[in-house]
């Protein structure tokens, strides 16, 4: 979560939630925050349209936050509305992390139903089958390992 992101949902300036970070940076390592690429930020400028750099505008690279970095940061933070949000972020990657592994069993049982219906269906019946073919689309769990974050490939 980019730190404009979270210094909004916490109800503090994007400067206030850096300058805490910078001041607590014992609470942040690498794998809670961290500044991105200049060659990310270009991207990410392309695709959500930011302030101009230079005068007036983003000094620095943005920070991204982790997970853990977004609890860390709620508890850095003394303002009222971190700490009720900080509940809420919590729950919401709780919550996350709940319908990953729903999905998970979700594909096992899928599997089993389609063993049923294949040994019990007429294999006239196509409709069926592009129904059937639809839902197990949407149930495969991701099949990327990799960590969240930017890449840039060349």
């Amino acid at each position: 979560m980019l730190d404009l992101d979270l210094a909004f949902l916490y109800g503090v300036e994007t400067k206030a939630l850096n300058r805490a970070v910078d001041r607590n940076i014992g609470r942040f390592p690498d794998d809670f925050a961290f500044r991105i690429s200049q060659d990310e930020w270009k991207v990410l400028k392309c695709q959500i349209g930011t302030s101009k750099t230079g005068s007036g505008g983003k000094q620095k690279l943005p920070r991204v936050f982790t997970e853990f970095g977004a609890y860390a940061a709620a508890f850095t933070l003394r303002s009222p509305c971190a700490q009720t949000m900080s509940i809420h972020v919590i729950r919401a990657f709780v919550r996350m992390r709940q319908v990953f592994t729903a999905q998970e069993k979700m594909g096992k049982t899928v599997e089993e139903i389609r063993l049923f219906v294949l040994k019990h269906s007429n294999q006239t019946d196509r409709e069926f089958r592009k129904v059937w073919n639809a839902i197990e689309k949407l149930a495969e769990p991701p099949t990327s390992t990799e960590p969240m974050g930017f890449k840039l490939k060349y």
